[in-house]
């Protein structure tokens, strides 16, 4: 087992004291698994991504990674966020490069940064545009950096922010296509949250139902299907099985994950 949570809750401080918005909540994931994290906007999939990846601190319960506790940002953990922060002065392979020294605490040698970088590049299929600028990538091409920077600390864990979101079907198709490749050729463990069901079908070997208020986790699903997932049709009884739960969740819009 590479991440246990257990017994989570989360919540902020309000006039009236702590108000919650997830609870409960327990959950494992295996080395070479990646498991979705399915809700709807607002429910509270990316409080439970910052707190998985030491940013925030549950107010009952807690997170392990192999064991140990994560209460901070560890640099076994790598996080790709919604959007691409590039930074526009810095090529392709500095952005991979960037804090990739300080996140090891200094005791990467230069020359394994640069293999570190290289490899990233490779497994996105950039290595092509390592000395180019973001401002002359494509949107799914700047996303791919941004997963690329997350690879280069060799994460036993990748968490990501619903990372393809903005993308365009066809980019979003390939970028599905390339995680899923690199969490298997890897052995990596990844924990991505989404609100669209199609997306969760298509990549994840597990899929978490987030559901609720408090939020809390209302289903689970297991997909021991081949990829890559072509035919969703094949897969439609997961589709209506999580629809009824979200059903039976009134306080929940399912208008997102449609």
């Amino acid at each position: 087992m590479v991440l246990n949570v257990n017994n989570v809750a989360i919540g902020y401080p309000s006039s009236t004291g702590i108000t919650p918005i997830l609870q409960n909540t327990s959950f494992n994931v295996e080395q070479g698994q990646l498991t979705s994290i399915l809700g709807a906007s607002g429910v509270g999939k990316s409080s439970l991504l910052r707190v998985l990846a030491g940013l925030d601190k549950s107010i009952e319960g807690n997170v392990t990674l192999f064991g140990q506790p994560v209460k901070q940002p560890l640099a076994e953990i790598g996080y790709v966020f919604q959007s691409p922060t590039l930074l526009p002065w810095l090529t392709v392979a500095e952005n991979v490069a960037f804090g990739l020294d300080f996140v090891c605490q200094g005791q990467l040698a230069k020359n394994e940064i640069k293999r570190r970088v290289a490899e990233a590049l490779a497994d996105v299929a950039l290595s092509d545009v390592a000395n180019v600028r973001p401002n002359a990538l494509s949107g799914g091409m700047a996303q791919r950096v941004n997963l690329a920077r997350a690879l280069a600390r060799n994460p036993k864990l990748i968490l990501l922010d619903e990372p393809f979101s903005a993308l365009d079907p066809i980019t979003r198709s390939q970028m599905q296509q390339i995680l899923h490749h690199i969490v298997k050729q890897r052995q990596a463990t990844a924990v991505m949250i989404t609100h669209d069901i199609d997306e969760a079908l298509t990549v994840s070997d597990h899929i978490l139902l987030l559901s609720g208020k408090p939020a809390t986790i209302k289903g689970k699903w297991h997909l021991p299907y081949a990829f890559p997932r072509t035919d969703l049709l094949a897969l439609n009884h997961y589709r209506v099985d999580i629809l009824q739960q979200m059903q039976a969740t009134p306080q929940n819009s399912i208008e997102y994950l449609i």
